[in-house]
């Protein structure tokens, strides 16, 4: 087994375990792999009690993710999730296995369209294209267990590319509250919820292409009314 992607930590004082989720998600290990995924459960298994799982990664193999949220959710104890920086692809999986989702007020999560690279003949694309629709529906399961919404919704939105603030994250159920904020101050700001749609911006640049493109053909009223004098005379 090469480098782990995951790392424990165990409070001194206390005991209570923190599983530390940092960089890529099986970036050279687990997948085809049958010793890693053993060695998670075990080290995850291993004590009882609630732990804290800290995310900070921009995703990574989605098979390994689902193991991870499968393993997470069948676990005893309380399992917290919070996102320290990024959890983006197939780590907002993983994240979407906490009793409870923290955010920190600068981390960013992101939900897009399962990816791969396949080679062969028009069959076999068809047959990547089957596998990443089914795949595309079993990371869905987990969003729509966790945020309740319609699953056409989130299909659109992971079509769309979606980057949410951690404001976004809590007003559409992906994430539960935001670390260090304090409900009881109000000094009359608040953190705007914000969505960044990749296919949104693409669509409104070529959007914007085509207007001024077109604009470059139109004759102004005054040179039209010029022709049209010349004409009846």
């Amino acid at each position: 087994m090469k480098r782990k992607f995951w790392n424990w930590v165990r409070d001194a004082d206390t005991g209570a375990r923190t599983l530390v989720l940092n960089g890529e998600i099986s970036e050279s290990t687990w997948f085809g792999d049958e010793v890693t995924p053993g060695i998670f459960r075990d080290e995850l298994c291993s004590c009882e009690g609630d732990i804290t799982v800290w995310i900070n990664s921009p995703g990574g193999d989605c098979f390994a993710a689902a193991q991870i949220y499968n393993m997470l959710m069948n676990y005893k104890g309380n399992v917290k999730v919070r996102i320290d920086g990024l959890a983006a692809s197939a780590a907002s999986v993983i994240a979407m296995a906490g009793n409870t989702v923290e955010m920190s007020p600068v981390a960013m999560l992101m939900i897009h369209n399962p990816a791969t690279v396949s080679i062969g003949d028009e069959h076999e694309m068809k047959k990547a294209i089957d596998m990443l629709s089914e795949v595309k529906e079993s990371i869905i399961n987990a969003y729509e267990i966790k945020t309740g919404m319609g699953r056409g919704k989130i299909s659109n939105l992971m079509d769309a590319e979606s980057w949410m603030n951690a404001k976004k994250a809590v007003e559409l159920g992906f994430a539960d509250s935001i670390m260090f904020a304090d409900d009881e101050k109000d000094d009359g700001t608040e953190i705007e919820a914000m969505m960044f749609s990749r296919a949104a911006v693409t669509n409104s640049f070529l959007s914007k292409f085509k207007t001024e493109k077109q604009s470059d053909n139109r004759i102004d009223a005054e040179s039209l009314n010029k022709r049209l004098f010349l004409i009846a005379h």
